[in-house]
């Protein structure tokens, strides 16, 4: 167990060392077409991006980056380098919401992008054109780690059954992705949530006819509470706001 803990500790020390961190080079291309509707769903279990708040300015992250799902969530600044022929200027910030899978049939310098250990940012199509031109296709740049700015609370969407709570968690400022949740009900203590996968998190409790709190903790540090964001009647599939971070 504490060898485990160490490696939980070392792992997450490179998580926060990264956010705020200078400029990084990497390697961007786009997916799922002009309107974007190609990039709903995502393996960080969003769904739809659009209601969710996310928009088209989303990327799906190669593995160097994705850490498992751990990264769901996260902010990154991008932007076009070194390349005058297809470049453009300014920045873009997008949110990670989907995986962009390694292909090991190809090449890292031609078609597999995402294989490790390249960092590649597979941008919504309709967002990538406003560092650079459709036709380049793939394009080298620079990123960062910046703050999420949300609008709203953390949501909070309860879904499974009784004794299988899969809670998905949006719209989570600050940092913007999730290390830690703990729920708590009205008639339980705080008990800490696993995380089922991309920013599903589960709790194996009986937690019918309790309001709902919970606490988020970000990979920076940073935890907020929400009491009681979900009523004693809440109901599988409902979406509830909670605080937000600071």
């Amino acid at each position: 167990m504490a060898f485990l803990w160490l490696v939980s500790l070392g792992f997450l020390s490179m998580i926060r060392a990264v956010y705020g961190s200078g400029w990084t080079s990497a390697h961007a291309t786009f997916y799922g077409g002009g309107d974007a509707t190609g990039t709903m769903g995502g393996a960080c279990g969003y769904g739809n991006l659009y209601s969710q708040g996310y928009g088209t300015n989303t990327a799906a992250l190669s593995t160097a980056l994705f850490n498992n799902g751990f990264s769901c969530g996260a902010c990154y600044e991008i932007q076009c380098n070194d390349d005058p022929q297809w470049c453009l200027p300014g920045s873009i910030v997008v949110t990670a919401t989907n995986f962009c899978p390694p292909n090991n049939a190809l090449p890292n310098d031609n078609g597999g992008w995402c294989n490790p250990p390249l960092e590649h940012f597979d941008l919504s199509e309709p967002v990538f054109q406003h560092i650079a031109k459709f036709r380049a296709g793939i394009v080298p740049v620079q990123y960062r780690r910046v703050p999420c700015q949300r609008k709203g609370g953390i949501r909070f969407t309860v879904n499974g059954h009784s004794y299988f709570n899969l809670v998905l968690i949006t719209n989570v400022g600050g940092a913007g992705d999730v290390e830690a949740v703990s729920i708590k009900g009205s008639k339980t203590g705080w008990q800490p949530m696993s995380r089922n996968w991309g920013q599903n998190w589960q709790s194996n409790s009986y937690l019918d006819g309790q309001s709902l709190s919970f606490k988020v903790t970000t990979s920076d540090g940073k935890t907020v509470t929400s009491y009681n964001a979900a009523p004693s009647n809440w109901q599988y599939g409902q979406t509830f706001a909670g605080e937000q971070m600071l």
